[in-house]
């Protein structure tokens, strides 16, 4: 049986910071557990990692994902999400401006686009989000849609969207707007929501401090187990990798020639998130469940 150890570096040892611009899509932000699908294969989402096409992105409980595109826009996913990754592309316009393109395809939960978070662009942008059944042509906006078993939605808050769905495409262009597509009834037509559950949708796709994030920038990192036992520390680094956690192995040589093995999760965010973190990696190794409500997960109104 492992034996846990949990050491806090207190003094903030400095995590290299992930450049602020890839080439295309790039992990901004995580809270696990969260993993990338491919080429067959599944690994954690880290910090700092470069996405590629046919890339599929999946949360789990209480989880949160924010990534950065090259001009500046974010997109963001909600617990127990999946969305797959498609047709990135960097180009120039006719008059020579970047065009900076995606497709994304929201297969389950909440996810947001929002354009300027990181400043602003001369770069256009060409981005389709699929909902399940709705799709959503962004040009320069800020939208929140979610799929799930009853229905999909999309939501206008800022800006202006093209919208298919079926035989069905109009366009969204005043701010708070709505459609809703249920499963198994006709779709109901737009309407407008409230500014109260826009807020407490948003917090769906939101990361904030004590949730246990890791983030680009984060100088904090966290050693779960330091040992002279290299089979102790890989077995912690599989088992804690397999539930959506970034954990690196390091090996420690003394001057006395010695070897110690320390498994860290880096680019932790603050203290409370790092409370939180180790929260959540002793309730892996236990087994016990995630027990807390990841937001108020308000219900889109059926009357408007």
């Amino acid at each position: 049986m492992l034996k846990f150890l949990v050491t806090v570096l207190a003094a903030l040892c400095v995590v290299p910071a992930t450049p602020a611009v890839a080439r295309n899509l790039t992990v901004e932000g995580v809270v696990s557990p969260a993993w990338v699908e491919r080429g067959g294969k599944r690994e954690p989402l880290t910090v700092g990692m470069q996405l590629s096409d046919k890339d599929k992105l999946v949360t789990g409980a209480r989880a949160r994902v924010m990534l950065r595109m090259s001009e500046g826009s974010t997109v963001k996913m909600g617990e127990n999400a999946t969305l797959g990754l498609d047709n990135l592309t960097e180009k120039k316009n006719a008059e020579n401006n970047p065009v900076v393109g995606a497709s994304l395809d929201v297969l389950k939960g909440a996810f947001r686009f929002t354009t300027g978070v990181f400043g602003k662009s001369r770069a256009e942008r060409d981005v389709n989000v699929k909902v399940s059944t709705i799709t959503a042509g962004i040009r320069g906006t800020d939208v929140w849609g979610r799929s799930n078993d009853e229905q999909d939605v999309i939501c206008l808050l800022e800006g202006r969207v093209s919208v298919r769905h079926d035989k069905q495409e109009f366009v969204m262009n005043e701010p708070l707007q709505f459609f809703i597509a249920p499963r198994n009834a006709p779709p109901k037509p737009v309407g407008k929501v409230s500014q109260k559950q826009i807020d407490e949708w948003s917090q769906e796709t939101e990361i904030t401090e004590g949730q246990g994030a890791t983030r680009a920038g984060g100088r904090m990192r966290v050693e779960l187990l330091r040992t002279a036992d290299s089979n102790a520390a890989r077995q912690l680094e599989s088992k804690l990798k397999a539930a959506g956690f970034p954990v690196v192995v390091e090996t420690i040589s003394s001057s006395y020639g010695a070897s110690e093995y320390s498994a860290t999760i880096g680019a932790v965010a603050s203290a409370k998130d790092r409370d939180a973190l180790l929260a959540r990696v002793k309730n892996v190794l236990s087994g016990a469940p995630e027990s807390a409500p990841a937001s108020p997960g308000g219900k889109p109104p059926t009357k408007y």
